[in-house]
């Protein structure tokens, strides 16, 4: 993998998923009362600024509590900032209803939970397959994309096994398969290796890399594996970044 800086950052721009002055702020009760006086602002990201680029595995790495998680989900346009902005294709995520915000993570991103979210009563090629049902694509296409994606995570013997069926890693590497299958430019994993057994997590690892050749990809992680396998660590401390290394 390549690190992405001067003419390669200018060309894969359209590409680059930028964070700028972003800041996250929860609102939780915190008095006896329930009114506004009784409720506590907690900080989950404070004042991050950082861009994404294409070719690179970028590991987001810290303590629990640290952002992790936050950092991805507004990366992912799962969620929006509370202050800042954070750009997809030049365009701040916040200035989109949750609609046009859903139909830019279907396009552009692809999302690896840590506990897979796989239907239970689906074989390994429908779970794949789901994100295209969504974008409309013909039932053989869907097949055929579903297939190529699950051959490509070491999967193609297991297409009609439902999750039940499958072993842990398997599990997370159908949920790799469905998160690439639209293509995104963006693929966002949070704790890929968290449950997993060394062997398995190892080619989780593998696989990440792999991935990374060709679009961003960004993990949320504290397994020493994968911050030894990433091309860039971007440590975070209460809510701030604290070194950006590549």
């Amino acid at each position: 993998m390549t690190t992405v800086d001067g003419d390669q950052a200018a060309a894969a721009a359209d590409r680059t998923v930028r964070c700028e002055g972003v800041s996250r702020v929860y609102r939780r009760g915190g008095g006896l009362f329930g009114g506004d006086a009784d409720r506590l602002d907690v900080r989950a990201l404070d004042d991050v600024s950082l861009a994404v680029y294409p070719g690179e595995l970028t590991v987001v790495a810290g303590a629990s509590g640290s952002g992790k998680s936050t950092l991805l989900h507004l990366l992912g346009a799962l969620d929006v900032p509370s202050e800042g902005r954070v750009l997809v294709d030049g365009v701040d995520t916040a200035d989109l209803s949750e609609s046009e915000r859903a139909a830019l993570r279907l396009r552009r991103v692809g999302i690896v939970f840590q506990r897979f979210h796989l239907l239970p009563a689906l074989t390994a090629r429908s779970n794949v397959a789901l994100p295209l049902l969504e974008q409309g694509v013909p039932r053989g296409e869907r097949r055929s994309r579903a297939e190529a994606r699950l051959e490509a995570v070491g999967m193609g013997d297991r297409v009609s096994h439902r999750p039940g069926e499958l072993s842990g890693g398997e599990q997370q590497r159908v949920a790799v398969a469905r998160a690439l299958v639209t293509d995104p430019d963006l693929l966002i994993a949070d704790e890929p290796t968290g449950e997993l057994d060394t062997a398995t997590g190892g080619r989780i690892i593998e696989l990440l890399g792999e991935v990374a050749e060709d679009r961003s990809v960004v993990v949320a992680s504290h397994d020493e594996r994968v911050i030894a396998a990433a091309d860039r660590v971007i440590e975070l401390r209460d809510g701030s970044v604290v070194s950006d290394t590549r």
